[in-house]
């Protein structure tokens, strides 16, 4: 038995689709495909803020040093207001990388739910449900690998059901 994914609620191998204890054999699934489902605004509202929180400081920098130009004081409080500026400025520089980081997470776990489905004993099944993007992509890459590794006996129904990109052969919702 070969096992193309592996993890705590999900295991998908060359006999069958495990999801949360519920077991799936690959000769009784008559098709797969997958949905997606409507973005979600909190995810996208931090990674609005991550990004304010990156410009936040340069911003800052940028008024300061304009307001000490503006105010036509001495070159001590210019140069005072001017240093202090530039400071706040290189604030974001330590922090930018962690800033980063999280925001490329936030890209890599997607904005949506996605699910994969599948026709099991002729009723349509939700295998999985999740946000996380890259763990879905990994899970319905395993299934289709299994899909198209199955043996002569579970191949035929399964494998004309799954197109090239994985997709349901009819329509899919937009929202």
């Amino acid at each position: 038995m070969i096992t193309y994914y592996d993890d705590r609620s999900v295991q998908v191998t060359s006999a069958a689709i495990r999801v949360d204890g519920r077991t799936f054999p690959l000769a009784e699934i008559g098709m797969v495909w997958h949905r997606r489902g409507s973005r979600s605004w909190r995810v996208l509202a931090g990674r609005g803020a991550l990004g304010a929180a990156l410009a936040g400081p340069l911003v800052a920098a940028a008024l300061g040093i304009a307001l000490a130009v503006w105010l036509h004081r001495s070159l001590t409080v210019t140069i005072a207001v001017v240093g202090a500026s530039v400071l706040v400025g290189l604030a974001v520089g330590p922090v930018a990388d962690l800033l980063f980081e999280h925001l490329d997470r936030s890209y890599a776990r997607g904005s949506r739910q996605r699910e994969i489905w599948a026709r099991w004993r002729g009723q349509p099944v939700l295998l999985l449900r999740t946000g996380d993007a890259l763990r879905f992509g990994k899970i319905y890459r395993a299934v289709q690998r299994a899909v198209e590794n199955a043996g002569p006996g579970s191949r035929s129904a399964v494998q004309s059901a799954i197109g090239p990109s994985g997709t349901s052969p009819r329509p899919r919702s937009r929202s």
